[in-house]
């Protein structure tokens, strides 16, 4: 029986495929005000300017591929059962070929009625027109949990979390609730990777950390974890 792997990604395992970044330098939060665009209260002041935003996110996104950090997660499916906890908002990892997602911030190429979070579809990459409507008849908004929004999928990812035999986090720094927390969900003495070339202050479990950007550190995990299995 394979051993669980739970990996929680956030916006670094995307920033080499050329996917911005709010906290980077020369990131999205140096162009906009972050509760302009990604907060409901900025939704319901001035919805069009939201939609603006993540039209071209979603224009954006079109453009990109997976990268190899995305790639080598996918690959350790053929070593663990691995389960994906994500914060972003993309698909690459579904384009890199991994087949267990949770995504906690909702996804960019899904649409949903502003009324009705439960009706929700596929849009792909296009534009959400200025007034276009869902299948209730309410506006039509991104499929996005934002600012002072509750984080409807924390639950289903802290049971997750809770089975896991191996933690990986991978470019996010833990400083964003409730998504930081799921650390502490693992069960006592998992081994626990933490991937990021920054340093990320974590006063809690035992971290063994990686460094070094997303592909690089996951080449370098992927060694340890293949390793350890022979």
């Amino acid at each position: 029986m394979k051993k669980k792997l739970v990996a929680l990604t956030g916006a670094g395992v995307s920033a080499e495929s050329g996917i911005k970044t709010f906290r980077d330098s020369g990131g999205l939060w140096e162009e906009y005000d972050v509760m302009d665009v990604a907060s409901i209260e900025g939704w319901r002041r001035n919805p069009q300017l939201v939609q603006q935003f993540y039209n071209v996110r979603r224009r954006e996104l079109a453009t990109v591929q997976p990268n190899k950090a995305h790639e080598i997660l996918a690959s350790l499916e053929k070593f663990f059962d691995v389960e994906i906890i994500t914060q972003n908002v993309d698909n690459l990892h579904e384009r890199a070929g991994s087949t267990n997602i949770v995504h906690l911030h909702g996804e960019l190429t899904k649409a949903r009625s502003s009324v009705n979070p439960n009706i929700v579809g596929e849009i792909g990459y296009r534009a959400i027109e200025h007034g276009e409507k869902a299948a209730d008849g309410s506006i039509l908004r991104p499929h996005i949990v934002w600012f002072g929004e509750a984080v409807p999928m924390i639950e289903t990812a802290a049971k997750k979390m809770q089975q896991s035999d191996i933690v990986v986090i991978i470019g996010t720094s833990l400083n964003v609730y409730p998504a930081a927390g799921l650390v502490d969900y693992a069960p006592p003495g998992v081994p626990v990777y933490l991937i990021d070339p920054n340093e990320v202050n974590y006063h809690g479990r035992k971290i063994n950390f990686i460094r070094k950007k997303a592909s690089e550190g996951m080449e370098i995990l992927f060694q340890t974890l293949v390793e350890q299995k022979k």
